[in-house]
């Protein structure tokens, strides 16, 4: 079987450490795990991962954020995957610092790379894992917060917490979206 982890995040090393680029992080530590090593190809950075006999492609799109679902779509229907095997991993301004919501479908909750997905694949059903970034901002800021790095603080449990979302992405593979649900809302 083979399922599709997408990434959320912008390309570019200006973003790299940004809260907004948790998808890429979650990614790269899953890749990482398996000694993989991504290469960019069309509209993305891509490496493949086995994991208990299930093929995970790892795409991180290099479209930027706002244009995600070209990225998306394509490496579906070039690899053949159903919209039940593609997770997306994404920040969510909504949820507490670290805290992990995965969902089977939902709104895009005003993000734009969801707004794009949901665009591009005509449905909002598709499974999400999204990552508290918290909303410790000030009014009129929230830009200057999600493309913001990390507070000393956040930095510190930010592993472990990278670490357990890449745990959900490897449980949806094999244990499906109820079970892994189950299993780590609310962590």
């Amino acid at each position: 079987m083979k399922y599709l982890i997408v990434g959320l995040g912008n390309p570019g090393s200006e973003y790299q450490e940004t809260r907004h680029n948790i998808g890429f992080k979650v990614l790269d530590a899953l890749a990482g795990a398996s000694n993989s090593v991504f290469s960019t190809q069309r509209l993305g950075d891509v490496t493949t991962i086995k994991h208990k006999g299930r093929q995970l492609i790892l795409l991180k799109p290099n479209t930027f954020m706002n244009l995600s679902g070209k990225a998306v779509q394509y490496w579906m229907t070039a690899e053949k995957i159903p919209l039940d095997n593609i997770f997306v991993v994404t920040d969510d301004l909504a949820l507490d610092f670290g805290t992990i919501r995965i969902r089977g479908k939902g709104s895009d909750g005003g993000h734009n790379g969801l707004k794009d997905i949901q665009k591009v694949l005509n449905t909002p059903k598709y499974p999400r894992l999204r990552f508290g970034i918290g909303d410790t901002f000030s009014k009129g800021k929230q830009v200057d917060y999600v493309l913001g790095e990390w507070s000393s603080d956040e930095k510190h449990t930010l592993e472990e917490r990278i670490q357990l979302c890449v745990d959900a992405c490897l449980s949806f593979s094999f244990a499906g979206l109820a079970n892994t649900m189950n299993a780590f809302n609310g962590k």
